[in-house]
């Protein structure tokens, strides 16, 4: 094996174009708040049919969803309606100059022509006064302030602290489906490495830099995921079929990418998998290399992973046999030292271990062989 060409590893993948930003660039939508937001006005709902036909007639509008009782101390004059929110209503009372009010459940228009008159003191970034005003309302209050601009036809959202103008939705679509398609690349990129570090482990020639390689294309695989999942929110019900593909994708990678942590932290268990993760998580992108995946694993940076060998607990391997409970498996992983431990494990040695029985312990060696004859039949087809 060692005359066998190793896979190119000058791929420490950067992050994608498109929807996926550089590392000094924030997405506003990562405040849970925000996205929230975003998908009380994402196609399919009146809320965004009204906005729609405002943009559409060249319109601007503010609009304010909150309750009114603890909105009432800043706006002044207009009109009291109380009357159920319709997408027709919200475009034809946009046609005053004033803001509207609807309810925090969006089922009522409660006013509307209103001039609200927020804390002046409390700074804003924009220069139109529309959009000044909706700044400083949710700021002030726990309020979802719509502001949609007039000349340039565009809608900006204000939660809290946080701004996020929204794209067209063709723009939107576009982008996903430039992410939807680096996202295939980079998972058939992650099925290369996942299929080589299994044929290793089975012949007990893992080193630390290929689970390294494994563990960075599984996290970028996930945040490009996550990306697309915030896209989609946006999206509304127009990107129920991109939802579809990405579940598709990736709906095993978060499991593969805790049990890869799980198998080879270097010091075990369940909470360092979970600490692990975390600082997964929290890395930039332009620290996801090794010598910050190490930390990841509770490795010194010292340590040289081309030249360190290591062996897996047996937790990846064995969840990917049918039918065989987590809990049985970690039992197996705390009763026995090693995949290969487990792998050469007599019948009597894996009924031992409790909740194995005679029945699931052939089904543990058949599924264990199964899976070492496939992976390294795809590993030779792949070299």
């Amino acid at each position: 094996m060692q005359n066998q060409p190793k896979e190119d590893r000058t791929p420490r993948i950067p992050p994608p174009l498109g929807l996926v930003r550089q590392p000094h660039q924030t997405d506003p939508r990562l405040d849970s708040k925000l996205l929230t937001a975003v998908a009380r006005i994402a196609p399919g709902t009146d809320l965004r049919q009204g906005i729609d036909d405002i943009i559409r007639s060249r319109e601007g509008a503010l609009i304010v969803i909150g309750e009114p009782t603890e909105l009432a101390f800043m706006f002044s004059g207009g009109i009291q309606l109380d009357q159920p929110f319709t997408s027709q209503l919200l475009y034809e009372l946009a046609k005053m100059d004033g803001a509207i009010i609807v309810n925090s459940a969006v089922t009522k228009l409660t006013h509307a022509n209103v001039q609200l008159m927020p804390d002046p003191t409390i700074p804003s970034s924009e220069t139109g006064t529309r959009h000044r005003t909706a700044e400083r309302v949710a700021r002030q209050t726990d309020a979802l302030v719509i502001s949609i601009s007039q000349q340039r036809e565009t809608v900006t959202v204000f939660v809290g602290q946080s701004r996020y103008q929204l794209d067209s939705i063709a723009d939107v679509l576009a982008k996903t489906n430039q992410a939807l398609g680096t996202l295939e690349t980079y998972r058939a990129r992650l099925e290369q490495v996942v299929t080589r570090l299994t044929a290793l482990e089975f012949q007990g020639a893992v080193m630390l830099d290929d689970v390294l390689v494994t563990l960075q294309r599984a996290e970028l695989t996930t945040r490009m995921a996550d990306e697309i999942e915030r896209a989609c929110v946006e999206l509304g019900e127009e990107g129920r079929l991109i939802r579809l593909q990405l579940e598709e994708l990736v709906a095993d990678v978060p499991d593969e990418k805790a049990a890869l942590v799980y198998d080879y932290h270097a010091d075990g268990g369940a909470e360092r998998t979970r600490e692990g993760l975390e600082a997964l998580a929290g890395l930039p992108y332009d620290q996801l290399l090794e010598f910050e995946l190490l930390a990841v694993l509770g490795y010194p940076a010292t340590v040289n992973p081309l030249d360190h060998g290591v062996s897996p607990r047996g937790y990846r391997v064995l969840s990917h046999i049918p039918r065989l409970p987590d809990a049985v498996v970690k039992r197996l992983v705390s009763s026995l030292p090693g995949l290969e431990a487990i792998a050469g494990a007599s019948q009597r040695e894996l009924e031992s271990v409790e909740g194995v029985g005679a029945v699931r312990a052939r089904e543990i060696r058949e599924g264990l062989r199964r899976l070492q004859e496939h992976n390294l039949v795809d590993r030779y087809l792949q070299l």
